[in-house]
């Protein structure tokens, strides 16, 4: 991808990352294009227009990404995890909306960047502890989902790397971490709660209660919003995909001690400290990209946020 790109379309624009995406784009001088179930009560930022759409219907979505004429496309709407619908309509959402973007950027000569998950390798939701072959986890490691969203993003990746072959764009899969919103950190409750002795003392192989988060990763919403704009600048060919994590977890105890808690049969563990479970080498690599925000300022972080919804 160039630097050049002046207009960009974001999905999922009003979004609780959407909206941090498009404010950071507009706040560089590109023309946002928004796309999203419904318009913003107030407008929306200068710079930006938006349009609401179903991205399940492949012909709207054509429609507006190909009238849009873009130089690059982020895609961000999802329903963001199995609960609370079925899983059925988990997976073909998700499935559905980004084979309908990707191949509508793809048709339209459109560089894609847009949000698979780590869900995709099978942790965060399984219905037991899973252990990683090893630990730091980096992109290389196999993806194993056993629910409908991870398997969602694994399968969307699988249209990600369609895509780059037959149209001849670059596609960016980003795997972010658990999102967090600077002053209002949801992983506060559980390093609150945690205790590395119960842990420990488990019985069962089920997540305890609370459960393990992502291996106690997360990333906080300007790290993520900064990794997209750096994908987008990046010169990369076909498809690559990148964590997207803090760089510690969000428990302040040496993670090897987690794993050595959590597993009988500690999986090879070559981290420091409370170094995070999943490394973001590749993206300071091929991106530049390093995440500049931790959950020790941010938490209570007073920030002034995008103001429109």
């Amino acid at each position: 991808m160039s630097t050049t790109q002046s207009t960009v379309v974001v999905t999922g624009a009003l979004g609780g990352v959407g909206r941090w995406v498009v404010d950071r784009l507009v706040a560089e001088g590109r023309d946002v294009v928004g796309l999203d179930q419904r318009l913003p009560a107030a407008g929306g930022p200068d710079g930006a227009s938006f349009f609401e759409v179903d991205l399940r219907d492949q012909g709207e979505t054509a429609e507006l990404i190909a009238g849009a004429d873009p130089d690059a496309v982020v895609h961000l709407a999802a329903i963001p995890d199995p609960t609370g619908h079925a899983g059925s309509r988990v997976f073909t959402n998700n499935t559905e909306s980004a084979y309908n973007v990707l191949h509508a950027a793809g048709s339209a000569g459109a560089d894609v960047v847009w949000a698979s998950s780590e869900s995709a390798y099978g942790f965060p939701f399984a219905d037991r502890v899973l252990a990683p072959d090893y630990v730091p986890v980096d992109e290389a490691h196999p993806l194993r989902p056993a629910d409908p969203y991870g398997a969602s993003k694994e399968a969307g990746e699988a249209v990600a790397r369609a895509t780059a072959r037959r149209h001849g764009v670059s596609v960016v899969s980003v795997r972010p971490s658990w999102v967090q919103y600077p002053g209002d950190y949801l992983t506060e409750r559980n390093r609150e709660a945690f205790d590395i002795d119960e842990l420990a003392a488990r019985s069962t192989d089920a997540p305890p209660e609370g459960g393990i988060g992502n291996f106690w990763s997360y990333i906080d919403v300007r790290d993520l919003a900064s990794m997209v704009t750096a994908a987008l600048a990046a010169d990369v060919d076909g498809h690559e995909a990148y964590l997207c994590h803090a760089a510690e977890n969000y428990l302040g105890v040496d993670t090897e001690r987690l794993f050595d808690a959590l597993f009988e049969e500690t999986p090879p563990c070559d981290t420091e400290g409370d170094a995070s479970a999943f490394t973001t080498a590749k993206a300071e690599r091929d991106l530049g990209w390093t995440p500049d925000h931790a959950w020790r300022k941010a938490a209570d972080a007073d920030v002034d946020g995008p103001d429109f919804a």
